[in-house]
Order: C-alpha cells, then structure tokens, then sequence
C-alpha cells in the first residue's frame, strides 16, 4: 500500500500575480503550516492576482479550507482577484461562502456602554422615536378608517366576521369568571364597613356602581390584553417575521385596510357587549355574600340595584370599555405591525403588546375618572 504524500506548498511568481502551489495530502493537522501569502502579493491586485493551484492534491479535509481562508482573507480585503477554479468543488463552494467581499472591513468592537447623560440622552432619543412611531401608526388607522367610511376601504367583511369571533365568544369564559371573583370582593369588602353603620342594603349600591361603571370594563380591557392584545401582535408580528406584510404591500394591498382595521374594530363591536356580560355576572356575584353573610334577601338585593343602576353609569361605563378595547387593539397591531424579523422580535412584541396595553387603559380610566367626577357625572 502506498503511503499518503506529505503535505507540500510554496508560493510563486506568476505572471503579474502570484500563485499558490497545493500537493499531497492535507488531512489532520496538515493545514496548520500552510503559510502566508508574501508581501508582494498583496499588489497583484493590478495584475493577475492570486491563483491557488491544486491539482497535485491527494486528500484533504475541512481544515484545508479553514487555513486557506485564514490566509486570503486579508487579500480579498484589498480586491485582490482570487482565482479557487482548480481547488475541489467541496473547498471551493466553503471558500467562496466564507471568505469576504473586496474591501470589507473588518469586524469592529462593540462600542462601551453609553454612561450618565450620554445614555439618558439616548433612552429619549429611543423613547421619542417610538412616540413618532405610535403618532403615524395612529394617524394611517384614522386615515384607514376615513376611507372606511367613503366606501373606498380594502376592507374584507370575512375577516371582520372571524375576528368578532375570536375576540367575542372565546373570551366569555374568562370574563365570567373574572367579574364574579371581583363582584365577591366588592360584596364582602363593601358589607364589611358598611356592616359597621347598618347600611347593609346598601351594598348593592357599592357592587351595581362599581362594577358597571368601573370595574367591569376594567376588568374587561385587563382580560382582553392578555388574551386578544397578545395575540394581535403575536399574529401580526410572525407575518411581519414571514414577509407576509412586505407581500400585501408589493400585491398593493393595504396592510392597515386588511390586518389592523378588522382587529380594531372588532375588538370595539365585541366590548360592549362582553363588557354588559362582565357586569352582570359581577353584580349577581355579588349577592351571594350580601344574603349569606349581611342578611339582606335576594329580592331586597336586586331591587336596591335597579335603583342604583342610572343612565349616567351606564354610559359612562360603556364609554370607558370602548375606548379601552381601541387602546388594547391599537396598541397589539402597533407593536406587531413593527416588530422585528426573528422569533425572538415576535416574542418582545407580544410581551410589550400586553403591558403597553395595559399602562394605556390604566391611564385612560384615571384621566377619564378625574375629568367624569370634575363635570359632576
């Protein structure tokens, strides 16, 4: 059996270029001592460059074409022509993927970490490009929904019908059982001070105000966040990640007329609704502890929230639990619409979906409690 060649190498003048000479067998440890390039090569970048010349090459492995791009790398910096034709295919295609364009430049350090008032500075600089980003985000969905109401919508009834689905009935569950909980605590925490006084039937005035006017729609945006808000963004940023949003626009289609407008509005026709739902279970959640606990009978209870129950609650409490369902729907289509390309962009989006959501209908319902109480409501 004849012996493997050892591993053998050399450069040469070639012409205007330089050529480098591979023979034997290059598998192990061999590639370790292949040389680098002389000085003078890195100017056949005007002539003919440099040619690897393989033919002599008996065996080789992966370490081959590592070594080899360890020592052109710097040469292919300059734009120094490489010509691989007579290494093998396997060499060639590794070579070709690895090694880096004409002038690349090399890798740079990741610079320090801004400190004080350089990173304060750009913390608002961040903060105030997302505000503008929010800003348009908003003003396409207006400019959407105005040509919503011209007629001139890419609006598609279909997915309108599916999402009233997903955010309507699926969701009833959870709010039923939600409300009820809180409706008990209204009740018992209610009863207890007012227990002190012997104002006990007044506790259906505590949960019926409470829970209609406040609580209910709360809860209501607090449930549909972490439900709906999620999922808004977490669909509509694995699109944005699958260039499904790119492919709307170059078909001409409008994303916000096809993907957020179905969403918002939605999620706007189903609150009222599961906001109703969500206050009833509360107040009749709430008798339970008012009979069993206070003595106050169940027909005594219902009657005594009839007249607490007025018009102005009522619409206040609607109102609030619509303007919380546009916030959590815009604020799940922003963050989805824009995320990033990656699995780890869908994830961040969902993430800030549901606590953007949540920081804006914990806002809106202060603002809006302060300015009610102040016009007297």
């Amino acid at each position: 059996m004849t012996p493997p060649a050892s591993p053998t190498h050399h450069w040469q003048a070639q012409g205007t270029g330089w050529a480098l000479v591979l023979a034997g067998d290059w598998r192990g440890g061999a590639a370790a001592a292949l040389s680098a390039p002389p000085t003078a090569a890195a100017a056949a970048g005007a002539g003919a460059g440099v040619m690897v010349l393989a033919q002599g090459l008996s065996d080789w492995d992966a370490g081959l074409a590592a070594a080899l791009r360890e020592r052109l790398a710097p040469l292919a910096r300059l734009g120094v022509p490489l010509q691989l034709d007579s290494l093998p295919q396997d060499v060639r295609a590794t070579l070709t993927l690895a090694l880096p364009q004409a002038g690349a430049a090399p890798p740079l350090m990741a610079p320090p970490p801004l400190r004080g008032l350089a990173a304060l500075g750009q913390r608002l600089a961040d903060a105030g490009g997302q505000m503008l980003l929010t800003a348009t985000f908003l003003g396409e969905v207006l400019l959407a929904l105005g040509r919503l109401l011209r007629g001139k919508s890419g609006l598609q009834r279909i997915d309108l019908w599916r999402q009233i689905e997903q955010c309507g009935p699926l969701s009833l569950p959870i709010v039923a059982l939600t409300s009820g909980l809180v409706g008990l605590l209204l009740a018992y925490m209610g009863g207890a001070q007012l227990d002190r006084l012997g104002a006990q039937r007044f506790i259906a005035d505590i949960v019926t105000v409470g829970m209609v006017r406040e609580l209910a729609g709360l809860m209501t945006g607090v449930i549909l966040a972490g439900r709906i808000g999620s999922a808004f963004a977490a669909q509509l940023a694995t699109m944005n990640a699958g260039e499904e949003v790119d492919a709307l626009r170059v078909l001409g289609v409008d994303p916000i007329d096809h993907l957020v407008l179905p969403r918002v509005l939605a999620l706007v026709i189903v609150a009222p609704l599961v906001w109703a739902y969500a206050a009833l279970v509360g107040v009749l959640a709430g008798a339970l502890p008012t009979a069993l606990v206070y003595g106050v009978g169940l027909r005594e209870y219902l009657s005594q929230c009839l007249e607490a129950l007025t018009w102005t609650h009522l619409w206040i409490g609607l109102f609030k639990c619509v303007v919380y369902a546009a916030l959590l729907a815009l604020a799940g289509c922003r963050e989805g619409l824009h995320a990033g390309r990656n699995a780890q962009a869908v994830g961040a989006a969902t993430t800030a979906a549901v606590v953007k959501g949540l920081v804006w209908i914990i806002t809106a319902a202060t603002l809006s409690t302060i300015v009610f109480q102040s016009l007297g409501f």
